[in-house]
């Protein structure tokens, strides 16, 4: 009896621990996506969904409340989320009973209504990103909606890490947040003087504010981007400063089509570091990084410089450092674009 009673507890130890191991070899993503959850809970309270009636027409036609006209409406395209808000001033409580949204719904995911600061918000949530034209009509407003890519020869979303609560790495008073803005207004200040209106830059953040790593993903795939590039800076793994110093640029290897996340990695590494004269350190396979392996297009993430390096910081900090790398960004992009990216 004493025999069988040892062998079943000895089964029992090795079924916990297999289960243990299987657990542990989880735990990564496990938490990746309690991360991710926590980031889609900030849901609107007291919404009302709308329903479209459908019609054969392009158009969504939205009815507009009594005593009201266009200076009464205000429409905020979000591209972070793609949703666009269509805001009554003062608007009614009870939209849905009274008044009606019909046309087309294929580009529709979602749509609701509800109470803001006195304001009525109609929230409409797109399936993917659009751009969008409207007019007013009859007591309605007519809207379209749009893809960028039949107004604009080339699409590109450019991301800034970290932002808000998520300092990045912080050395000497210095946030890695700060440094990657600081870039990134760099390249929209090259891109603007350029004036090329056959490109169309969507940034994922021009401040200090944090957009889910699901949105900062969703913003690149939602408008089918032909190019998606990440700024972010580096430090050693110990957190302490060392000699190391460079840059270096990671890549999506799930990514086999001929224009590719590696082929652009390596145009950024070659240009930024051609401009700078910062140490190449090469390549890196980022599919351990949610918003590389999430991309559906080509994707470069930038690690323009190690924090952790008095001198390299000292370089990061600097405005005219800082327009170098965007330089470097910019001619990236270009020799993408002139090898048919």
């Amino acid at each position: 009896m004493e025999k069988k009673i040892l062998q079943w507890m000895a089964y029992a130890c090795g079924l916990i621990t297999l289960l243990a191991c299987i657990s542990l070899h989880q735990l990564p993503a496990i938490k990746e996506q309690w991360i991710l959850a926590a980031e889609m809970t900030d849901a609107v309270v007291g919404q009302t969904v709308i329903e479209i009636e459908e019609s054969e027409d392009e158009k969504l036609y939205i009815e507009i409340p009594k005593n009201m006209d266009g200076k009464d409406i205000v429409i905020t395209n979000d591209y972070q989320s793609q949703t666009i808000y269509v805001r009554f001033k003062n608007g009614v409580d009870d939209y849905s009973d009274n008044y009606s949204v019909y046309g087309s719904s294929n580009h529709i995911a979602s749509m609701s209504y509800y109470k803001e600061n006195g304001d009525g918000v109609l929230a409409i949530a797109m399936d993917m990103l659009y751009e969008i034209s409207y007019y007013y009509e009859d007591g309605n407003l007519c809207m379209s909606f749009i893809d960028p890519h039949d107004i604009y020869d080339k699409v590109i979303v450019v991301d800034a890490g970290h932002g808000g609560r998520m300092s990045g790495a912080v050395k000497r008073g210095v946030e890695e947040k700060n440094l990657n803005l600081a870039i990134v207004q760099q390249i929209k200040a090259l891109f603007d003087e350029a004036g090329d209106d056959s490109i169309k830059i969507y940034y994922t953040r021009l401040d200090d504010t944090n957009p889910s790593l699901m949105e900062r993903a969703n913003m690149a795939n939602k408008s089918n981007a032909d190019l998606f590039i990440s700024i972010h800076n580096n430090a050693s793994s110990s957190g302490l400063f060392t000699s190391d110093s460079g840059t270096m640029v990671l890549y999506n290897p799930l990514d086999k089509n001929e224009k590719n996340s590696m082929r652009l990695a390596e145009l950024c590494l070659e240009n930024v570091t051609a401009s700078t004269g910062s140490n190449k350190l090469g390549l890196v396979d980022g599919e351990y990084i949610y918003i590389v392996r999430s991309s559906k297009v080509p994707v470069a993430l930038i690690e323009v410089g190690y924090m952790t390096n008095y001198a390299e910081l000292e370089n990061l900090k600097n405005e005219e450092y800082q327009r170098k790398v965007a330089e470097g960004v910019y001619n990236a992009v270009m020799q993408a674009f002139e090898e048919g990216f």
